[in-house]
C-alpha cells in the first residue's frame, strides 16, 4: 500500500536512507547554492523540505550567511536535524501552512515540490510569505516528464502523492505567480538520466 510522503521519509530516517539522499543530491545542490549565492553579500536562507538538515548545515557555514532555517513535514527528519545541528532553526510543519517570522533572501528546495497536491500554490505561498522583494527561489527536481527513468518512482517507493510535470510546466508555475528572470537548466545528465532539473526566479 502506498503511503503519504511524510510517512515514507519518516521511515527512511529509521532505515538510514536519509544519508543516501544527501549523497545523491549533493552535486545538484552545490550547483544551485553556488549559483544562488554568487552575488549575495549577506543573506538569510530557508531550505523547504530540509530533510535531515544537511543543506542548512552547509549553507550556514558560508561566511555571508546570516541565518539558515530548515522546514520539513517529516518529524523524524526534523528530530535528526535538531540533534545534529543545535545552532540553526528547524521546524516540523506543513510547508503550505507555515511561514517564517521574517522573510528571507533565498529559499532553496531540492526534490520536494512535486510531493504536494498543488505545487503552484506552494510556490505562490513561498513567493508571497517567505521571500523579501528581489529575493530568489531555486528548486531542484529529479521527478519530471523528460526524465523518463523517474516515472516509476511512485510504484517503486510506494508514495501516494507525486506530481509529474514537464519542464515548461514547472517554469510556468514560477512565471504565473510573479517570479522574474525565470531560468532552468539541468545538472548531472548521463545515459538514461536527464539530470536534475533546476529552476529559479527572483521576486
Amino acid at each position: 500500500m502506498k503511503k503519504i510522503p511524510t510517512e515514507v521519509f519518516n521511515n527512511w530516517v529509521t532505515l538510514g536512507k536519509d544519508k543516501g539522499m544527501q549523497q545523491n543530491h549533493s552535486k545538484a545542490v552545490e550547483n544551485m547554492i553556488s549559483y544562488a549565492t554568487q552575488r549575495l553579500k549577506k543573506f538569510s536562507f530557508i531550505d523547504a523540505g530540509c530533510g535531515n538538515g544537511w543543506v542548512v548545515r552547509n549553507v550556514s557555514k558560508i561566511e555571508n550567511c546570516i541565518s539558515a532555517t530548515g522546514i520539513d513535514g517529516a518529524f523524524n527528519m526534523i528530530e535528526k536535524a535538531k540533534k545534529e545541528d543545535p545552532l540553526n532553526n528547524y521546524f516540523c510543519d506543513n510547508l503550505i501552512q507555515w511561514s517564517p517570522s521574517e522573510k528571507v533572501d533565498l529559499v532553496h528546495s531540492m526534490e520536494v515540490l512535486y510531493y504536494v497536491e498543488k505545487p503552484e500554490s506552494l510556490i505562490h505561498h513561498i513567493y508571497s510569505n517567505w521571500l523579501k522583494d528581489k529575493a530568489r527561489l531555486i528548486i531542484g527536481i529529479d521527478f519530471y516528464f523528460e526524465n523518463t527513468n523517474s516515472h516509476d518512482w511512485p510504484e517503486k517507493f510506494g508514495i501516494s502523492m507525486m506530481q509529474l510535470f514537464d519542464e515548461s510546466t514547472w517554469k510556468s508555475f514560477l512565471i504565473n505567480v510573479g517570479f522574474k528572470k525565470v531560468e532552468s537548466w539541468r545538472v548531472g545528465a548521463k545515459k538514461n538520466w536527464s539530470g536534475t532539473l533546476i529552476l529559479t526566479g527572483t521576486k
